[in-house]
């Protein structure tokens, strides 16, 4: 059941690599699922924007895009983050790089367990199960150890 990371246009190390990949797993075990195979890649905006209009025929900047190989209880796929925007919009809605890093590492993962964020009602589902996640994230990261 390996995540993994990687880079594409940047430099880039996550913080507490250990701990995320946790994190991660008890999410997608509170979704009733199990982790196959995640390959989260940090990249730039332009190689974000390439695949942007490549796979989806967006001509946007965008901070994640989500290709999901999961099949049933598995989750599968390939989450691509620009590191770029998770920094700009840290900065526009006046949190931490890393809560931010987090909000969107998680919002791909809760992609590939099948939610969608089109419609408005879609997007507050998928904001909820974020914030969710993310006070889960807290009780992982502080877990003090004997």
């Amino acid at each position: 059941m390996p995540i993994r990371f990687f880079c594409e246009e940047i430099e880039f190390k996550i913080s507490n690599p250990k701990k995320v990949k946790d994190w991660l797993r008890q999410s997608a075990s509170r979704e009733r699922r199990e982790i196959g195979e995640i390959n989260y890649v940090f990249c730039s905006d332009q190689y974000l924007l390439k695949l942007n209009q490549q796979y989806l025929n967006h001509k946007t900047l965008t901070d994640i895009i989500t290709f999901d190989y999961s099949e049933g209880k598995t989750v599968s796929g390939e989450i691509y983050m620009s590191i770029e925007r998770v920094t700009e919009n840290s900065a526009k809605f006046g949190c931490e790089f890393e809560d931010e890093l987090h909000r969107v590492m998680i919002h791909g993962a809760l992609h590939l367990c099948g939610y969608k964020d089109k419609s408005s009602s879609d997007k507050t589902l998928m904001r909820k199960k974020e914030d969710a996640y993310l006070s889960l994230r807290k009780k992982v990261f502080h877990v003090k150890r004997s």
